[in-house]
């Protein structure tokens, strides 16, 4: 943390007594992320239970999972998050189980992962669990630091847009 700081000081730099900016950068430098490949994939690679599933009986229908008491530990710090995961799908021929879901849920509680990290695989492994026809999962993040994160994975996937389009 000390050493963010540190990094993030020389960046910007400091004022001279009229008022120019000294130091290693300028106002529009900012501190260069110090997270590797491996250190912003963590987690998505994590043997976890299966989630198993039921037949479905009807069609046409929507099923709303919420999970309150969702906790990981953040890769970077190591500190425990909290949040809430919602589960909104619309099943095809198989229907999510949920005490096996929820054994699966349990298993990030001491797994380091991103919560844009977790979301996705999230929605990932209840696709390749279930295949529904749609399935949408949100993650409320509890705020640390005053930033609250929400968010959001949908199945089908959004389609990318190039850069530049609206």
């Amino acid at each position: 943390m000390a050493s963010a700081i540190l990094e993030t000081s020389r960046a910007v730099g400091t004022r001279g007594s009229s008022g120019e900016i000294k130091g290693e950068g300028s106002m529009k430098s900012f501190a260069k992320p110090r997270m590797t490949a491996k250190e912003a994939r963590a987690g998505l690679e994590a043997k976890l239970p299966a989630i198993e599933t039921f037949p479905n009986q009807f069609p046409g229908y929507e099923i709303k999972i919420e999970i309150p008491e969702y906790t990981s530990v953040c890769p970077k710090t190591g500190l425990p998050d909290f949040g809430k995961i919602t589960i909104i799908y619309e099943p095809r021929q198989l229907c999510l189980e949920l005490k096996s879901l929820k054994m699966y849920i349990l298993a990030y509680r001491n797994l380091g992962i991103f919560y844009e990290n977790a979301v996705n695989r999230i929605l990932e492994d209840i696709v390749r669990a279930c295949r529904p026809v749609r399935a949408e999962v949100v993650g409320e993040f509890n705020p640390r630091g005053g930033i609250k994160s929400v968010i959001t994975a949908t199945y089908p996937r959004l389609k990318v847009r190039k850069r530049g389009q609206r």
